[in-house]
């Protein structure tokens, strides 16, 4: 199973038994005062500083949010999407819950991006699946509905059996649906970190799809929370993960080594060139 991306300059592969793809999370409002009001200003050079570092710091895809108090997607999520591809050329991913401005950004944005995201809620299926076929994207899949995320890995997986089905029903390939197993905070949930390890290793073993985690979740809440996000993202790439959400600066490296040791680095070249990247 693959599912391609491409940018301005580079196209990313993701599947099992390839290196795991880091998707930066950074370029997201939500906690970050100085990129809320920099977006409530219409100033984008804060994000394109945001995207250039990830990239330096091992990010193969980038998600862009936008999404603040009272602003317009509609208009800035695009104008954003515009700006990040000129100063980064790696794949983008649309992270928008409002679907006129998911299609505003798919007009514009280069090359093949990720959608994020599609649930099991019939509301997100009819607007967000339609938006993936007609321009030809790939998509995140949210185990989840209008009732929220359940607590056990059985009822995640149909989640994402009902949206890989939908999805091919409106002739999505099974490669361009990438199902996110979500992961709560272990502090709140204390066996939230092995129900999502137990839905990754569900969900590429019945449906076979990539399969993504917003690893930094699980530790909300916690000290020292690298330690435990480094932990989790090798626990989640052992069970299956192909490609994580994350702040690549934190986690880059235990992606790299995890990957080493798997055996999809060969002479340990991502390793070695990561490690005098950031030595740099």
């Amino acid at each position: 199973m693959r599912t391609t991306l491409s940018g301005t300059g580079k196209t990313v592969t993701i599947g099992p038994g390839l290196p795991t793809v880091i998707i930066g999370e950074r370029i997201n409002p939500t906690g970050k005062k100085r990129l809320a009001a920099a977006l409530a200003a219409g100033d984008l050079d804060l994000i394109c500083e945001m995207a250039k570092a990830q990239v330096a710091a091992g990010a193969d895809v980038l998600d862009i949010n936008v999404g603040i108090a009272g602003g317009d997607e509609v208009t800035l999520l695009p104008r954003a999407v515009q700006a990040v591809a000129e100063v980064a050329d790696v794949p983008l991913c649309l992270d928008t819950a409002n679907p006129r401005a998911l299609e505003a950004a798919l007009r514009v944005v280069p090359g093949r991006p990720l959608v994020n995201s599609v649930n099991g809620e019939e509301k997100s299926l009819s607007a967000v699946l339609p938006l993936v076929k007609e321009f030809g994207a790939a998509v995140i899949g949210l185990t989840m509905d209008e009732r929220g995320i359940p607590k056990d890995a059985a009822t995640r997986l149909e989640f994402a059996a009902r949206i890989v089905e939908r999805a091919e029903a409106l002739g999505i390939s099974r490669n361009d649906v990438m199902i996110d197993c979500l992961v709560l905070p272990v502090g709140a949930e204390p066996q939230s970190g092995c129900v999502a390890l137990e839905t990754v290793r569900l969900v590429r073993e019945r449906l076979g799809v990539n399969v993504n985690l917003g690893v930094s979740n699980v530790s909300f809440g916690l000290p020292d929370r690298p330690v435990i996000n480094q932990a989790f993202v090798t626990a989640a790439i052992v069970a299956g993960m192909t490609c994580v959400i994350a702040d690549p600066a934190g986690l880059c490296a235990a992606v790299r080594a995890a990957d080493l040791l798997l055996g999809r680095d060969e002479f340990a070249e991502r390793y070695i060139a990561h490690y005098r990247a950031t030595r740099k």
